[in-house]
């Protein structure tokens, strides 16, 4: 059953009335209801696009988290051959909110890892709602060096509120971890490519996402921090976090205009999760395009190329 958000009440009541009739009509089968629920479909097409046309950056995020929206582990399934998980960070345990490891795009070896959030309640708590741990980034560390010391592109699919900020994960050194993840993913001297499928959140997210190419689904997200969390901040209430959102600049629209983001990968009409199976096509699509645009580069020529892209990070939104 489709999950509505709540500025589609709209759609969720003529949808709801299709689905009625044809459940009469399945019930009944001497009641021809086609005609009718065509119309009701018709309707629901018409208010789905206009719903859509022009989205505010609060709405963007409600549709970013939107829980049928395809996961990391989707992509994995559905994009990867031959994937084999790596575990643990070899120094303190194994954050299941971070998936990774060794896999076959297209047939050619590399390496991927994301932040996975979990499909149902029981693992979302195990995957602790795609919120990493330092012993998650550790892992990345540890996977990104591995893929370097082998040649492997990297493959970095991001999708989360921000990093863990438990009294745990703090005396563990989480802002160390991430600091040492970004920076592994500026020395690593092979193929770095990310794609922002759903939240992109604070040093969470940059710490997988510091890419030699950045690709943001339409309607995901990429931030310094919640629009929730900025609204707390700024004015001591968080239910102003629609004016956050739209301050902080953080649609992939806004981001690729400001040359944070490389490319924008286009969704289904109602978000990725009306289209899981285009939306994962898409986004192989652009991956093997990102991929080949990077090939064939040598391990100096990337790095330098990489440092000199964040370096000057902004210079094409500031000249417009």
């Amino acid at each position: 059953m489709t999950q509505y958000l709540d500025f589609e009440k709209p759609l969720a009541e003529i949808e709801g009335k299709a689905e009625e009739l044809r459940a009469l009509a399945r019930s009944n089968e001497e009641m021809d209801v086609a005609e009718e629920a065509a119309a009701l479909d018709t309707k629901a097409q018409t208010i789905l696009r206009d719903l859509y046309k022009d989205l505010t950056p609060w709405r963007k995020c409600q549709v970013a988290r939107h829980p049928e929206r395809p996961h990391c582990r989707d992509y994995i399934d559905a994009l990867f051959t031959e994937y084999t998980p790596l575990a643990g960070d070899r120094n303190f345990a194994d954050d299941h909110a971070i998936m990774g490891g060794l896999a076959r795009f297209r047939d050619k070896p590399v390496m991927v890892i994301g932040h996975e959030k979990g499909f149902d309640t029981n693992s979302r708590i195990e995957r602790n709602f795609g919120m990493a741990r330092p012993e998650g980034y550790r892992k990345a560390i540890r996977l990104m060096r591995l893929a370097d010391r082998f040649g492997l592109p990297v493959i970095t699919l991001v999708d989360t509120p921000g990093a863990y900020p438990g009294k745990g994960a703090e005396e563990r050194g989480q802002s160390e971890a991430i600091a040492r993840s970004t920076e592994t993913c500026l020395q690593i001297g092979v193929p770095l490519i990310s794609v922002i499928i759903g939240e992109g959140g604070s040093g969470g997210a940059v710490a997988f996402a510091t890419a030699d190419s950045v690709a943001m689904l339409e309607h995901s997200f990429y931030s310094v921090i919640t629009p929730e969390g900025c609204a707390s901040i700024l004015w001591k209430d968080a239910e102003k976090m629609r004016e956050a959102a739209q301050a902080l600049r953080l649609t992939a629209q806004d981001l690729y205009q400001l040359g944070v983001a490389d490319r924008i990968i286009t969704e289904p009409l109602g978000g990725a999760h009306r289209g899981r199976a285009e939306t994962i096509e898409a986004v192989g699509s652009t991956i093997a395009e990102m991929l080949k645009e990077h090939s064939g580069k040598s391990p100096k020529k990337l790095v330098a190329r990489r440092r000199e892209k964040y370096l000057n990070m902004g210079k094409r939104g500031l000249a417009a």
